[in-house]
């Protein structure tokens, strides 16, 4: 969420800004700016009807003592008047507030001044590239994973519907192996491993920014008010918020496994076949909370960390730095990873990392208190350290020979194997 005083000292700087989101911000920032104004006025009023009504109390013992009854009685008769405008003032203020609450709740967060407009994905900006790409007449996933009896696509889609696959002997070990590969490497980062709950409250959505954006692509408890998450970001972050951090105690590095689940509601077509898309998905998550004047160096840092774990798997990948049309509504700037499928031609996004400064630190009241010990709002970032679906893609795509696939080195000592038949 915006800072109020912020959008006040910036209001055309941020108008222009975010309409590289193709977010226009101007009736928005006119509304708020203006139950603003009112909030503050009636508040001056409110603090002059008390500043009266101390100054009444005061006034009231001194008449009694001087037996001045009558003019006591006229006094209390006005703070007992002060006393319901006070009220009434009191009540309007919170309404006002929410009304300014609710607005700023629906603004995206600012892009940084780097990001370039674009109208799609198309005029996202490659800013790396490692491997070529090499085209192949060999099988999709898909085939390969029926062929080798690894993945069971009909059998989820009886068990729940389409989107929930079941992972069968080696495909089940080549999940847990790659899980505990990126976390172990997750580890050695330096990152403190979590294990979360999946289901989270809407206090906990609101405070990340997945509503009320996403409201329709996350799925929802309607008994009782919880809703699946889309993604560790979710509850990682959260175990900060209302949370007032020392100085000592930044940065804090997060990772975590867990399932994640999106409805994806509108996706459709050949570019979701197989593991492409998918309600239910494995993937491992880091999180860091950092120092604001440090943040964009932290970015840098997680961008290293799920490059090295790409390049450890041995896919061509590239970095992809995204244009505001096709950002998140809580990112400030994002890298998206992408790995070649050779066998159907095209790029998987395997993973984004972002950088949200203070927009997600203010909406869950997550501070710090600097050297000087002022409290301020941390940034906070977060990166896939790897989605799992698209990676096993690629691996069973880009790997394989006319009898079957070969597991990278690296997974090996995780799998216990190092080759799926077919």
């Amino acid at each position: 969420m915006l800072i109020l005083s912020k959008i006040e000292q910036n209001k055309d700087d941020y108008i222009r800004l975010l309409k590289i989101k193709n977010f226009d911000a101007s009736d928005y920032f006119k509304k708020i700016l203006e139950l603003d104004k009112e909030r503050k006025s009636l508040q001056t009023k409110n603090d002059d009807l008390l500043a009266e009504s101390n100054m009444i109390s005061k006034q009231v013992g001194i008449l009694y003592k001087n037996q001045q009854v009558s003019e006591a009685e006229q006094l209390k008769s006005r703070s007992l008047e002060i006393r319901e405008l006070t009220k009434n003032n009191l009540e309007q203020l919170q309404k006002i507030q929410e009304s300014i609450q609710k607005l700023l709740l629906e603004v995206p967060n600012i892009p940084h001044p780097s990001v370039k407009s674009g109208k799609d994905a198309t005029d996202n900006e490659i800013v790396k590239q490692c491997g070529k790409e090499i085209e192949s007449d060999g099988m999709a996933h898909w085939d390969i994973a029926t062929r080798s009896g690894i993945i069971d696509f009909e059998t989820g889609n009886k068990i729940s519907g389409a989107g929930f696959p079941v992972y069968i002997d080696k495909g089940a070990k080549l999940q847990r192996a790659l899980i505990n590969f990126f976390l172990d490497e997750a580890t050695l980062a330096g990152y403190k491993e979590i294990e979360s709950p999946i289901l989270v409250n809407e206090d906990s959505a609101y405070a990340t920014g997945q509503l009320p954006d996403k409201d329709g692509q996350m799925y929802f408890v309607n008994e009782d008010g919880f809703y699946l998450i889309p993604t560790a970001e979710v509850p990682l972050t959260n175990i900060y918020r209302d949370v007032i951090l020392g100085m000592d105690q930044l940065p804090v590095k997060l990772t975590g496994y867990t399932p994640c689940f999106r409805r994806e509601a509108g996706s459709y077509g050949k570019n979701v076949r197989g593991l492409n898309r998918l309600h239910q998905f494995d993937k491992v998550e880091i999180v860091q909370i950092t120092n604001p004047e440090l943040s964009y160096l932290a970015l840098d840092e997680m961008v290293a960390h799920v490059e090295n774990l790409i390049s450890k798997l041995g896919l061509t990948f590239r970095i992809v730095r995204l244009c505001g049309s096709d950002m998140s509504f809580t990112s400030a700037l994002t890298y998206d990873f992408e790995v070649y499928s050779s066998a159907q031609k095209r790029w998987l996004e395997v993973s984004s990392v972002s950088n949200f400064e203070s927009f997600q630190s203010n909406r869950m009241k997550l501070r710090f208190k600097d050297e000087k010990g002022k409290t301020q709002f941390p940034h906070t970032l977060n990166g896939s350290a790897l989605a799992l679906p698209r990676i096993v893609a690629a691996l069973l795509e880009n790997f394989q020979d006319k009898t079957g696939i070969q597991i990278p080195e690296v997974l090996i000592p995780y799998a216990h194997f190092d080759r799926i038949e077919l």
